[in-house]
């Protein structure tokens, strides 16, 4: 669970995230995912919220510039984007091992019938 005064900080330092009265607002579960790592690397100091915000403003301006019509559906792709891309530049995990456990969770979400838990196996990684 996330704490509402990280949350609130976040919100407070990066005025783009998508947000109601009550704080930030996420399409799908994903999204609150992507959004409390984003907070618990930030506690942990892996960066500041300026060296995010810029991150996540060059990544937007990638994005769009190779065709994101920028109607805010994209926003925690591209949030997600940076996420991977400061956790590699920072040496928390490199690219290659995010993406090994990206295919490994896509093959078991693959394999998963519909409502039941999806667990992560040694044979995932094949």
């Amino acid at each position: 669970m996330m704490s509402s005064t990280l949350a609130a900080a976040a919100t407070a330092a990066i005025p783009s995230i998508p947000r109601d009265d009550d704080g930030p607002v996420f399409r799908a579960p994903w999204e609150a995912h992507a959004f409390a790592m984003a907070l618990s690397l930030h506690e942990r100091g892996v960066f500041t919220w300026p060296e995010w915000a810029a991150a996540l403003a060059s990544e937007i301006k990638r994005a769009q510039a190779a065709g994101d019509p920028d109607t805010g559906e994209t926003y925690y792709l591209h949030w997600l984007a940076t996420l991977e891309g400061l956790v590699a530049r920072k040496g928390v995990a490199s690219l290659e091992t995010l993406h090994r456990y990206r295919d490994a969770w896509d093959h078991a979400a693959d394999r998963t019938p519909h409502g039941k838990p999806i667990e992560l196996k040694p044979e995932d990684f094949g």
